[in-house]
């Protein structure tokens, strides 16, 4: 029985001490922590679309979309750009124009959509007064460990 007081005691004690501890925020990552992940799946679409793999290419886009929606909706300006605007009449044509190219296997136009995106990236960060962050057409591969040819 004094085991059983003891360990009642010690379990309500702990969670009275846990209901006045200050709830910790959740974390919220900063526009700085989407936009680098912006940018390697944009190097990794890149070499997808390169090596026709078409069905890679098609999830980074997916991913891309996803991460500019997050960090519209988390940051909608920021040191009063206006982020969630310019990336819905910016980018989102864009992807839009890619994400058709992917899904028609059009090897001759993704090209010209990845560009077409890069410099809507370009724009967005010379709008934002971010001049000097400029994006290009990947030459290696962003990271080693992973086989951009399609699977056979």
């Amino acid at each position: 029985m004094k085991r059983f007081v003891v360990a009642l005691t010690v379990v309500t004690g702990s969670a009275v001490l846990a209901a006045a501890q200050p709830a910790k925020e959740p974390y919220e990552p900063g526009l700085g922590e989407f936009m680098a992940a912006t940018q390697l799946r944009h190097a990794k679409l890149w070499f997808a679309g390169r090596n026709r793999n078409w069905d890679l290419a098609a999830y980074e886009v997916d991913e891309i979309k996803e991460g500019l929606q997050d960090a519209a909706k988390l940051h909608p300006t920021h040191e009063g750009v206006p982020v969630a605007e310019m990336i819905k009449t910016i980018l989102d044509p864009r992807l839009d124009r890619l994400e058709k190219t992917v899904d028609a296997k059009d090897s001759a136009q993704f090209s010209v959509a990845f560009d077409a995106l890069t410099d809507g990236c370009n724009s967005c960060h010379t709008r934002a007064g971010k001049p000097f962050i400029r994006i290009q057409r990947p030459s290696e591969l962003p990271v080693s460990n992973q086989n951009f040819a399609p699977a056979k």
